[in-house]
């Protein structure tokens, strides 16, 4: 087992601080926790939250922690699903070990279960509709009415529990409930579902079962069988705890796990309702699970989001009680700062505007050196081809500059990053006015990027050669444009246009056709990119990870 104190020292938060405390005390001889997803869709980055502090407290306090699909609702539940939510954990940097567990483990069980609380007269099988069930159940204010059928026998409810399981019935004509108190402050002990007919076949069961378990009946019992000590949920489940706790008492369990609540990630400009993700995904508002917008695992993977980044961010907003909104531009922060100190350096020109450098001889040009970072010489260097043209951004050049408007204009010098000085000579337009080609002399004393007589400019520009590969470079922003999307109810109406701008025709340094998929570098001046699935070769794709401002670090600073 960990030392408790060595725990504390490298990072508390109050469920740790419990932990700590069950074991110092004996309440607790060892610490077994849970990440239990629903296979009904793709992880999202909340579950990224819930994912390092279950795992993590397992591997600080010696324990382990357990993979557990909570299968219970086939009709919702893939086979995709699961394959996605287990290459996510991996990716995130998590094992499970022997330890990877589903509650359809456990339905013969938990069915038996079921039969014992009717045995002892605390379930019934009740014939209300849905909407008469919703009505008799009551409000916050007001108690719920006991259901017409709630005083069958104990014989009569085994009889009809055991055909439903037969299937003698139709979906939805009969559920079975507990028998706790219609007249409850808590809804969820108004005699909550234990089971319903689902005509469904399950991924791992087949046709075996015609009536599922209800989640809050199979979560807890589920716990119970794998002897898990800290069943770490977040804030919505609270008020499920003592229904979570009845079943407990009252049922032979093997074991008592205790239910805990912490907060659950919220996130500015995101919206991470399971339900919502996919509608994204069937509408066709999003490309699928994986789409570099989706705050999904997946699409955050995609996107060349290293998984060091986001176990950072879970460690830096924490682990509290109470809900908060947590700054998209904090996350930024971390995976900038994870790849800032990872990922080699090279030039891209996204928007390029053909640059002749009139007095460079003709010919193929020449080799420079460029380093692969800058912090970092094991990295090593590359070369870079220097010739007569080449490319740089075309917002680097304005025909009538603005004030403070440092770079390339008519008769300014500016540095090549590695290369020359260039000064700007003559602008080449076409019929329509728009500048299509500058041309420009150079200083070929400046090799390097240094005057011999001390004089300084103002800016220093990237560019390519004749010899850069093209390139689509897509441009990924917030999938909506407000800080809280949906507030005003439909979502839709906050998606953001501008989410996705692909550019043709980028100039990137001839290297770049090298790295893999999935790889991340830093294109000098314009943010972190990594290759997308969707580059074939000789036509290579790159996203853009995140770009290289750092508002959230400024307004610390600030603060």
């Amino acid at each position: 087992m960990a030392d408790v104190e060595a725990v504390r020292e490298t990072g508390r938060d109050f469920i740790r601080d419990i932990v700590a405390a069950d074991l110092e005390s004996g309440k607790r001889a060892s610490v077994v926790t849970r990440f239990p997803p629903e296979p009904n869709g793709y992880l999202h980055i909340g579950h990224a939250k819930s994912i390092c502090l279950n795992f993590g407290i397992a591997g600080e306090f010696g324990g382990r922690c357990h993979l557990r699909f909570d299968d219970t609702n086939p009709a919702k539940e893939a086979q995709e699903y699961i394959d996605a939510i287990e290459a996510d954990v991996r990716w995130l940097g998590f094992d499970w070990g022997v330890h990877l567990h589903h509650a359809s483990d456990y339905f013969d069980q938990i069915y038996a279960w079921a039969e014992h609380l009717i045995q002892h007269g605390k379930a019934y099988v009740d014939d209300q509709s849905a909407d008469e069930m919703r009505a008799a159940r009551g409000t916050l204010k007001e108690g719920g009415v006991n259901s017409p059928f709630r005083g069958r026998s104990i014989e009569e409810n085994l009889d009809l529990f055991r055909r439903m399981r037969a299937g003698e019935f139709a979906a939805g004509s009969r559920i079975l409930r507990a028998k706790i108190d219609m007249a409850s402050g808590n809804i969820n002990l108004r005699d909550p579902a234990l089971y319903r007919i689902l005509d469904a076949p399950h991924p791992r069961t087949g046709d075996k079962w015609k009536i599922y378990p209800s989640y809050d009946f199979a979560h807890g019992q589920s716990d119970a069988i794998e002897g898990v000590t800290h069943s770490i949920c977040t804030l919505e489940f609270e008020d499920h705890r003592p229904l979570y706790e009845w079943f407990l008492d009252n049922l032979p369990v093997p074991a008592r796990p205790h239910q805990y609540e912490f907060a659950r990630l919220n996130l500015t400009y995101t919206l991470l309702s399971k339900r919502i993700l996919t509608e994204l995904v069937r509408n066709n508002l999003v490309s699928g699970w994986d789409d570099p917008r989706m705050p999904t695992l997946a699409g955050l993977r995609r996107r060349g989001v290293p998984p060091g980044a986001l176990r950072e961010f879970c460690k830096r907003i924490g682990v509290a009680k109470a809900n908060s909104l947590v700054d998209y531009a904090m996350l930024d922060f971390s995976i900038r700062e994870c790849l800032n100190a990872t990922s080699e350096r090279r030039m891209a020109v996204l928007r390029p505007l053909k640059v002749v450098i009139t007095n460079y001889p003709e010919g193929p040009g020449e080799t420079l050196e460029a380093v692969n970072h800058p912090d970092d010489a094991s990295k090593g260097t590359r070369s870079l081809r220097f010739g007569r043209e080449i490319y740089v951004e075309r917002e680097d050049f304005m025909e009538h500059p603005a004030k403070k408007f440092y770079r390339l204009a008519p008769g300014k010098e500016v540095r090549l990053r590695y290369a020359y000085f260039i000064t700007c000579r003559e602008i080449i337009k076409d019929a329509n006015g728009e500048v299509t080609e500058l041309r420009c002399t150079y200083d070929p004393e400046t090799r390097g990027g240094n005057a011999p007589d001390g004089r300084k400019v103002q800016a220093t520009l990237h560019w390519t050669g004749a010899d850069a590969i093209e390139a689509e470079v897509r441009l990924y922003d917030h999938l909506f444009n407000q800080p809280a999307p949906g507030a005003g109810g439909d979502y839709t109406k906050d998606l953001n246009p501008d989410s996705r701008i692909a550019l043709k025709g980028c100039k990137l340094e001839p290297s770049l056709a090298a790295f893999a998929q999935g790889e991340v570098v830093q294109f000098e001046r314009q943010g972190y990119f990594c290759l997308d699935r969707d580059s074939a070769p000789g036509a290579p794709v790159f996203n853009r990870t995140v770009g290289l401002r750092d508002m959230w670090a400024k307004a610390q600073a600030k603060g």
